[in-house]
C-alpha cells in the first residue's frame, strides 16, 4: 500500500506534488472528475479563480495551482474548472504543505451554486408575481376611472357604475343588458360574441333566451355592423336562424369595439317605436365603455390566472428545493456513515479479538493485585468496545437509507436511537426526561422521523444555556401518534417563522434555517402536524401529531 493510497477513501479530488511541480499521485475521484488531465501545467490553465484578479503579468497571480505551490503555508481558494465539453464546474481549492509535497484538495461546490441559482430564479419569479399583482391594481384603477361624458344620462350613469364596480364579464354584460332593457321596454335583450366570419355566439342574456347558439344577419345588417354604427329595424325576425314573431319588432343592434376589433354586437327587441336621434350618442358611450370593460376585464381573468400558477410554481419549487437539499443532505450522510462505520468496524474487531485473547491469558495467570487490575481493565476494555458496537449499529438504524418504503416502527426505540446519537450534546449537562406511553407499531418512514426528532432535540439542546432539561412524552390517542418535546431553554422570539425555510434563531455559519421546514414536509408527507408553544426566557414545546396507519 502507497503512502498516498489512504486518499482513494476520500470523497473529495485529491492531487500530490513535489517541490518540481509533478504529480505524483491522483486519487479516483480525481482520475473520475478530471479525465482529461495531462499535466500540471496544462491543468492549471483550465482553473481560474471565481472572481478575476488585479491587473498583473506575473502569472502566479492568476493560476490558483501555481500560487498553491508557491505559498508556504496552506492555501485555500474557490475556482472554476473548463473541461473539454467547455462546462463550468465550482470547487473549493484546499492546499495542505507536507514535508516536501503539496497536497491540494477539490471540493465539489457545483450543486450549491446551482441551488443558489434556483434560489435567484425563486426571486425572481416572485418579483414578476409582484409586478402581475401590481398590473392587476392597476386594471382595477383604470376600470374605476369615469368614462362617460354624459354623466346626466341614467343609463350611461348606471352602465359606467355596474363597469366601475364589477371586473366580471358576466356581471358587466348582464347588468348593461339589464339597464338597455329597461331603457328601450325591450322584451328580449343579449350579447352575442363574434366569431370567425358573419357569425355570431349568444352569450349573455336578459330574461329568457337560448344561449351558446350561433346565429347570423342579412348583407345589409352585417355591413351596418362592421362599419360600427347603430342600427335599429322593424323586422319580423331577431336573426335569419330565429322563428318568426306573430307581429313586427324593433330591433336594435348596437355593435361592441375594443378600437377596430369587433367584440360582440347587443341585440334589442321592443314592441316600442324607437327613435335613436336621442339616443344615440348615449348607446355610443354604452358601447365604447363596454368595449374597454370587457377587454379590460379578460386581461384581469387572465393575469389572475397568471399569478395563480406562477404562485402554484413558486410553491412547488421551494419544495422541491427543500426536498433536493434532504435528499442530497441525507445521501450524504449515508454515504459517510457507511464509510465511518467501516473504518470504526475493522479496528475494533482487532481489539475484540486482542481483547478475547488476553482474558483468556489473565485467566491462566496465578491471582494477584496484579491479576485483579487486569481483570479490570480488560472488562473495562470489553465495556468499551460494546459501546463502539452499539454506537455503529445506532447510526447505521439512523440513515438506514435502504428503508425508504413504509415500515411499522416503535417509535419509542426510535426516540431512544436518536438520543443515543445526540449523546455528546446532553451528556453530563441536560436532563432528559421520558414519558413513554403504551404505542402500537406505527407504519411510516422511520428514517424521516428520526431526522425530525433529531432537529427537534438537537435544537432543544442548543437551546439550553448550561444545565437544564428535556422532556418527552408519547401517547397514542384516537388512532394519532402524539410526540411532545418540551425544554427548558431560551424559548423562540419569532415562532410564527421558524418553519420558514431560511429562517435560523442560531448565528451566522450555525444554522442553516432548514432543518425545521425539512421536518415540517417530513410530516406533512405522514399527513400529520407539528406545531410550537414558546415563551422567552421558559421554553418551548414541539407537539407532533401523524395517523397511526398511513394512508396514501
Amino acid at each position: 500500500m502507497g503512502k498516498f493510497d489512504l486518499f482513494n477513501k476520500f470523497n473529495s479530488a485529491v492531487i500530490v506534488l513535489n517541490n518540481n511541480s509533478d504529480a505524483v499521485f491522483r486519487n479516483y475521484v480525481f482520475k473520475r472528475i478530471f479525465p482529461d488531465f495531462d499535466n500540471v501545467k496544462k491543468f492549471s490553465h483550465k482553473l481560474n479563480y471565481n472572481v478575476c484578479a488585479l491587473v498583473s503579468n506575473d502569472v502566479i497571480v492568476h493560476s490558483p495551482i501555481a500560487q498553491a505551490i508557491a505559498s508556504k503555508e496552506d492555501f485555500s481558494a474557490h475556482v472554476t474548472y473548463q473541461n473539454a465539453n467547455n462546462e463550468y464546474f465550482y470547487y473549493d481549492l484546499n492546499a495542505v504543505k507536507k514535508g516536501n509535497y503539496t497536497i491540494i484538495f477539490f471540493t465539489d461546490v457545483t450543486a450549491k451554486i446551482n441551488l443558489d441559482g434556483l434560489i435567484t430564479k425563486t426571486q425572481n419569479y416572485q418579483k414578476k408575481i409582484n409586478l402581475l399583482e401590481n398590473e392587476n391594481k392597476s386594471m382595477a384603477k383604470i376600470k374605476l376611472q369615469a368614462q362617460s361624458q354624459a354623466m346626466k344620462l341614467l343609463l350611461l350613469n348606471n352602465i359606467s357604475n355596474i363597469i366601475r364596480e364589477s371586473i366580471d364579464k358576466s356581471v358587466i354584460l348582464k347588468s348593461a343588458l339589464k339597464e338597455l332593457a329597461q331603457m328601450f321596454g325591450a322584451f328580449r335583450a343579449y350579447y352575442a360574441a363574434s366569431l370567425d366570419g358573419d357569425k355570431f355566439l349568444i352569450q349573455e342574456t336578459f330574461e329568457k333566451c337560448e344561449t351558446k347558439k350561433e346565429i347570423s344577419f342579412d348583407k345589409e345588417i352585417i355591413s351596418i355592423i362592421r362599419k360600427g354604427k347603430v342600427s335599429c329595424y322593424t323586422c319580423i325576425k331577431e336573426y335569419k336562424e330565429a322563428k318568426p314573431f306573430k307581429e313586427t319588432v324593433q330591433r336594435i343592434i348596437l355593435p361592441i369595439y375594443h378600437f377596430n376589433n369587433l367584440l360582440g354586437i347587443i341585440v334589442l327587441s321592443t314592441k316600442q317605436k324607437i327613435k335613436l336621434d336621442d339616443t344615440l350618442e348615449v348607446l355610443d358611450g354604452v358601447s365604447s365603455q363596454l368595449g374597454n370593460a370587457i377587454i379590460q376585464a379578460d386581461l384581469y381573468k387572465k393575469n389572475a390566472q397568471m399569478v395563480k400558477d406562477l404562485t402554484k410554481t413558486l410553491e412547488e419549487l421551494k419544495d422541491t428545493q427543500l426536498k433536493l437539499i434532504n435528499s442530497e443532505k441525507m445521501a450524504s450522510l449515508g454515504q459517510l456513515v457507511a464509510g465511518v462505520a467501516h473504518e470504526i468496524n475493522t479496528p475494533v474487531a482487532s481489539i475484540k479479538s486482542n481483547n478475547e485473547i488476553v482474558k483468556k491469558l489473565i485467566s491462566l495467570m496465578p491471582d494477584s493485585e496484579t491479576t485483579d487490575l487486569l481483570k479490570e481493565v480488560n472488562d473495562i476494555d470489553t465495556e468499551a468496545i460494546s459501546r463502539i458496537n452499539r454506537l455503529v449499529v445506532s447510526l447505521r438504524k439512523f440513515v438506514r437509507l435502504d428503508e425508504a418504503e413504509l415500515q411499522e416502527a416503535d417509535i419509542n426505540k426510535e426516540i431512544d436511537l436518536t438520543l443515543d446519537l445526540i449523546r455528546h450534546e446532553t451528556k453530563n449537562r441536560i436532563e432528559i426526561i421520558k414519558h413513554y406511553g403504551k404505542l402500537p407499531p406505527v407504519k411510516c418512514y422511520p428514517n424521516m422521523l428520526n431526522q425530525v426528532f433529531m432537529n427537534i432535540l438537537v435544537n432543544a439542546a442548543h437551546a439550553i444555556k448550561g444545565e437544564g432539561k428535556i422532556s418527552i412524552d408519547t401517547n397514542y390517542k384516537n388512532d394519532k401518534l402524539i410526540v411532545k418535546i418540551k425544554d427548558n431553554g431560551c424559548g423562540i422570539r419569532e415562532p410564527d417563522k421558524i418553519f420558514f425555510a431560511g429562517y435560523t434563531t442560531k448565528g451566522s455559519g450555525v444554522g442553516t434555517g432548514l432543518g425545521l421546514a425539512i421536518s415540517q414536509k417530513i410530516i406533512e408527507k405522514h399527513k400529520g402536524k407539528i406545531e410550537v408553544k414558546t415563551k422567552l426566557n421558559k421554553g418551548s414545546e414541539f407537539c407532533i401529531t401523524i395517523p397511526g396507519k398511513y394512508e396514501t
